[in-house]
């Protein structure tokens, strides 16, 4: 007994002459490390008669114990001075002037989705928002996309892991299960557009796996052809901030809407500027179409009431039409240059009245 308490005392001296963290954890080896004094005790537990053990196992096991419980006191001890001799030295004189500092900046795919989002609500639009991660059923299935249907194969999708049940989820190919989510949510009218992010398997100059699209989506019971090309006029009039535009509407295919087309516009593509509204270019810039009338079904309405017309579009290809950007990919590589360059002021919030863009 009287050699253990001796051996405590002298290892606790230890402890507290330490001065700094690496010779507090010499004296926690030289203690109750494998090859340490306390651990060469719990050792000779194993050669004891049965009541020797019971006799001197608590001892060393309170000794032990106690050891780092005073090792751990002194750890957080020196921390805290070391600390505070730290923060002592390291002062600084907040009343000095501060040195000029790079302003940041918007980027363009934040400001062009804000120049949208202007342009539509001037127009009566809301914004609806979705999740990223969608089920076969909203990305697909509702949308007029069977099981094992073809045009499943025209997006290159991110399938995830399996559930339990078997289901596999998505990253959206596009934002279009949210006017599925739109319209089971509430009865028409609908009138709507929907920013986002979505994915697909692809990489190229004009191509990234994830992009951002913006669709729109109107449902009612007088909805009409004529009422989706004039929005689509005033839009592009009021983005590329010209007075006129012309636009033709081709017919195409989306398994969603139907009839189906895809929309150019007018544009000049001479001296290396583009100029939307004049010139004897033409260039695509949009897909749109009357809702199908399955899809209708799918959200429980009746296409003999209602019917409804939809588009969709990149807003990073707006972005670099409008400003004259050549590389999608550089919007997703954070350079810090090419963002001085191209980025906006905070200040510079899009809105008709003063113009979208600086």
């Amino acid at each position: 007994m009287t050699d253990i308490k001796a051996l405590e005392q002298e290892i606790r001296t230890a402890i507290e002459a330490a001065t700094d963290e690496a010779s507090l954890d010499a004296v926690r080896v030289g203690a109750i490390g494998k090859k340490g004094s306390v651990s060469a005790l719990m050792k000779t537990l194993g050669k004891m008669s049965p009541e020797e053990r019971q006799q001197n196992g608590p001892l060393f096991n309170s000794l032990r114990d106690g050891i780092a419980t005073a090792v751990s006191a002194k750890k957080d001890a020196l921390h805290n001075a070391a600390l505070d001799a730290r923060l002592a030295s390291e002062k600084v004189d907040v009343t000095l002037p501060t040195r000029p500092l790079p302003q940041g900046s918007i980027h363009p795919i934040t400001q062009v989705t804000d120049e949208i989002i202007a342009i539509f609500a001037d127009m009566g639009f809301a914004v609806a928002e979705g999740p990223d991660i969608e089920t076969d059923f909203y990305n697909f299935t509702a949308l007029n996309f069977p099981e094992g249907h073809p045009a499943r194969e025209m997006h290159d999708t991110f399938y995830m892991t399996p559930d339990e049940e078997g289901a596999k989820k998505v990253l959206r190919t596009h934002t279009s299960p949210v006017q599925i989510r739109t319209m089971m949510a509430a009865e028409p009218p609908h009138r709507v557009i929907i920013p986002g992010r979505t994915y697909r398997c692809d990489s190229d100059q004009t191509h990234t796996p994830m992009f951002h699209q913006v669709e729109g989506l109107a449902v009612d019971k007088s909805t009409n052809m004529g009422e989706l090309k004039w929005v689509l006029e005033q839009f592009c009039k009021a983005f590329f901030e010209v007075e006129a535009v012309e636009m033709k509407f081709r017919p195409s295919y989306f398994p969603f809407t139907e009839p189906s087309m895809e929309v150019d516009i007018r544009c000049d593509h001479s001296g290396g500027e583009l100029k939307i509204g004049e010139g004897d270019d033409w260039m695509e810039i949009l897909g749109c179409g009357m809702v199908h009338p399955n899809v209708l079904r799918n959200v429980n309405l009746d296409p003999d009431i209602y019917q409804g017309w939809a588009f969709g579009m990149g807003i990073d290809r707006l972005a670099m039409l409008k400003y004259g950007i050549p590389d999608l990919r550089d919007f997703f590589a954070a350079d810090l240059r090419w963002l001085r360059h191209y980025g906006f002021s905070a200040l510079d919030m899009p809105n008709l009245a003063t113009g979208l863009s600086r």
